[in-house]
């Protein structure tokens, strides 16, 4: 008597997801309540934006549909916008890579302390990006008449004469913005950096010193940036984010609307449209440019990011 060998069919796409998903029932129950509030909070709103754009709407009428003619009015008529456009990118190609590598950098050294000095070490980077008084200290600093401590200091080294107007002599009000938006970029990227390097694993470089590994370099290279990946990829993102979204910081130093615009960015231009004029159609076409500007830049970052260590 022969036996007949059955074999089972192979499972569609739809069946492995539903056993998938009954296998892991409880890890999904837990995230559950943070997809929720993400997709509540985050992506519906990001899509309602998106189709807002199209529209003209102004909170008092019902949105009237007008195609893509924000779109063309903020690249061919709308001439502030270019300039918030220029202004954004300088600031986020130099205070971007330039803060990414500071946090970075400041970490691995501090990172090299004994643990309690290692801690005060970190809550002294840390605090500037928390501070509530950061924006007034630096408007003591680049106050425009002989009692700011950048006036006073030039004078009494004879480089200049009268007081510079830091904050509304388009001359130095972007030079005074990227310092001050470096100042305040450590933050979250910084601690994010800390918890990397805490958690190498310290075996690692045992195996590299053993393979060939001779100098604290290639330890940096071979072994500590590439077991840090997550980490970097997140310091990343929340640098791109901060330094293409800085608003907070020009409108406080340089007013709103700065003296010729030179402290104009998008965001800052978002608000002018959005809280002020009350036009949501113009502002949610300009937040959908910024945020596909943002995709592009993390795409960029990703791309960058995965050649470490090779």
């Amino acid at each position: 008597m022969q036996i007949e060998k059955t074999t089972k069919a192979p499972l569609t796409k739809r069946q492995h997801l539903v056993k998938e998903i009954k296998q892991n029932k409880h890890n999904y129950i837990l995230l559950a309540p943070y997809f929720i509030l993400f997709f509540a909070f985050t992506v519906i709103p990001v899509l309602m934006s998106m189709g807002i754009s199209f529209t003209y709407f102004n909170l008092l009428e019902s949105p009237k549909f007008v195609g893509f003619d924000n779109y063309m009015n903020l690249f061919l008529d709308d001439d502030v916008f270019i300039i918030a456009l220029k202004n954004t990118f300088i600031l986020a190609i130099v205070t971007g890579p330039v803060s990414y590598l500071a946090a970075f950098i400041f970490a691995w050294l501090i990172n090299e302390l004994g643990p309690k000095l290692r801690a005060f070490m970190t809550v002294i980077f840390y605090v500037p990006s928390i501070s509530g008084s950061a924006f007034l200290i630096w408007l003591i600093i680049f106050s425009g008449d002989v009692h700011g401590y950048a006036n006073a200091i030039f004078m009494n080294l004879g480089i200049i004469d009268t007081p510079i107007q830091w904050l509304t002599d388009q001359k130095y009000m972007m030079i005074v913005l990227i310092i001050v938006q470096l100042w305040l970029s450590l933050g979250v990227s910084f601690l994010a950096f800390i918890a990397g390097l805490q958690n190498v694993d310290r075996t690692l470089y045992e195996a590299g010193a053993i393979d060939g590994v001779k100098n604290r370099w290639q330890e940096l290279w071979y072994i500590t940036l590439p077991s840090m990946k997550p980490q970097l990829l997140f310091g990343a993102v929340m640098q791109i984010t901060t330094s293409l979204a800085i608003a907070e910081v020009s409108m406080q130093l340089l007013g709103f609307p700065s003296t010729g615009y030179e402290g104009h960015t998008i965001v800052t231009h978002l608000m002018d449209y959005g809280t002020l004029r009350f036009d949501l159609g113009y502002a949610s076409a300009i937040a959908t440019v910024l945020f596909f500007i943002m995709i592009l830049a993390n795409m960029l970052v990703r791309s960058v990011l995965k050649k470490v260590g090779e």
